[in-house]
């Protein structure tokens, strides 16, 4: 295509089409389920000049396009059969005297916290090192430090961005404000590319990690438990809880952090484990408190990516759920199964609630819970959980968990703030440039 070879010959970075070297890898996401889409082109930018040539290339031609960071869309709206947008390498980190960091667009979670750690800052985001710092942002980001600090996008100053046509702005809460505000908390991959973020962060803090599994708890007990004593706890207490099925069994597992000190932790755990029924918990296996990005090193270490198929469905709770769903959800749980399952159930509240839910465009302020059904892409398991839990949900699902199967995602990502999304939306990007194929907005279901 001419157009295509045209850019090829202007770009700073490179432009990969089928039969090209190095094409079958850069095409290819995170997520292991949508490996086998085929892009028209895939443009890896190393400028915002890069990105302005490209969107405007992408224009040309009436290609949909698809920015990418990390690339774990789990329903791959970061791949396309258009043109993908591959920002990886816009990925400088810079941290100002004022503690404020200016980071690309492309930066991963591992390359942030080291670069911040460094100057003795950090970010309430996510554990997982290679999730790319823009979409976690552009759909929220929930993480062990946000019950004290609040979401990743709640951290966000302002932002670059490049727009259909190829126009370059700053946006920030007096500069193209709408724009501003669509960015926190609407989703990623859409109004526009963005080229980088600032962010206010704060002091690193020293950390009590949580890790140990429960292995002779009463199931029901401890879910119950958790959901009355977790959401509620100081705001400096993260505490979640993981139930998993495999083969060998079933275990469950508290993890989190702590910023409490070591006295109040072990009480709230205590009070916890003594709620659900748990013998002897005069002891508990509490580490010593380290700084906050060993904490993180040492969970990402374990929960690698290992780029399986895995399926994510997800909802918020905003009261706590029944004796019997919660009975029936563990049953469906332990059900023999040749594959791993696991529910997660997240605590909200604390400073995650501190934003009013008009203020960003993350609507889910308020929601006691997170519980995710996580398990193999062909497991029918997953929809069957969601189902049962869905009866006592709050109908909320976490925008960075983009979920294919809900009958009606706007109001499930955006509830009240849906229709102000699809308005800005439609003003940024009213050709549909960057629209995904998966209906999100209102306007885009009519």
């Amino acid at each position: 295509m001419r157009e295509m070879t045209r850019l090829r010959e202007t770009l700073d970075g490179e432009l990969l089409m089928e039969g090209d070297v190095g094409y079958d890898d850069a095409r290819r996401p995170a997520g292991a389920p949508h490996r086998d889409v085929h892009p028209l082109a895939v443009i890896r930018c190393r400028s915002v000049d890069d990105v302005v040539r490209s969107v405007r290339a992408a224009a040309e031609v009436g290609a949909h396009l698809a920015p990418r960071g990390g690339g774990h869309c789990f329903i791959g709206s970061s791949s396309t059969d258009g043109v993908v947008l591959d920002v990886s390498g816009l990925a400088g980190i810079e941290v100002a005297h004022d503690g404020t960091a200016a980071i690309g667009a492309g930066a991963r979670l591992g390359g942030v916290y080291s670069a911040l750690q460094a100057h003795g800052r950090t970010l309430p985001a996510g554990c997982g090192r290679t999730v790319g710092i823009a979409g976690l942002t552009l759909g929220g980001g929930i993480g062990l430090l946000g019950r004290a600090h609040g979401l990743t996008c709640d951290s966000l100053v302002s932002a670059v961005v490049v727009l259909p046509g190829g126009r370059v702005v700053q946006c920030d809460e007096t500069h193209e404000p709408e724009l501003f505000w669509a960015l926190r908390g609407a989703g990623g991959g859409r109004f526009g590319v963005v080229a980088s973020l600032v962010f206010s962060t704060l002091a690193e803090p020293e950390a009590i990690p949580i890790d140990f599994e429960l292995p002779e708890a009463d199931l029901p007990a401890l879910v119950a438990a958790w959901q009355d004593r977790a959401p509620d706890a100081p705001p400096g207490l993260t505490v979640d809880l993981t139930v998993e099925s495999s083969p060998a069994g079933v275990t469950a597992r508290l993890f989190g952090a702590s910023l409490l000190p070591a006295s109040d932790t072990f009480e709230h755990l205590r009070t916890l484990l003594a709620t659900a029924g748990c013998a002897d918990v005069r002891e508990l296996p509490l580490a010593a408190p380290a700084r906050f990005h060993r904490l993180k090193q040492s969970l990402a270490e374990r929960d690698a990516d290992d780029g399986s198929a895995v399926r994510i469905r997800s909802e918020f709770f905003a009261t706590r759920m029944s004796h019997g769903p919660i009975v029936d959800l563990l049953d469906a749980l332990a059900h023999p199964s040749q594959t791993s399952r696991r529910l997660t159930f997240t605590a909200m509240g604390g400073a995650y609630d501190r934003t009013p839910p008009e203020a960003t465009a993350f609507a889910h302020r308020g929601q006691r819970f997170l519980l995710e059904h996580v398990g193999d892409t062909g497991d029918d398991w997953i929809d069957d959980s969601w189902s049962i839990a869905h009866a006592e949900g709050s109908g909320r699902v976490y925008p960075n968990f983009p979920d294919a199967a809900l009958a009606d995602p706007a109001t499930a990502y955006h509830a009240q703030n849906a229709d102000r999304i699809a308005e800005a939306e439609a003003a940024y990007d009213p050709h549909g440039l960057f629209r995904s194929p998966t209906p999100d907005t209102p306007k885009e279901r009519s």
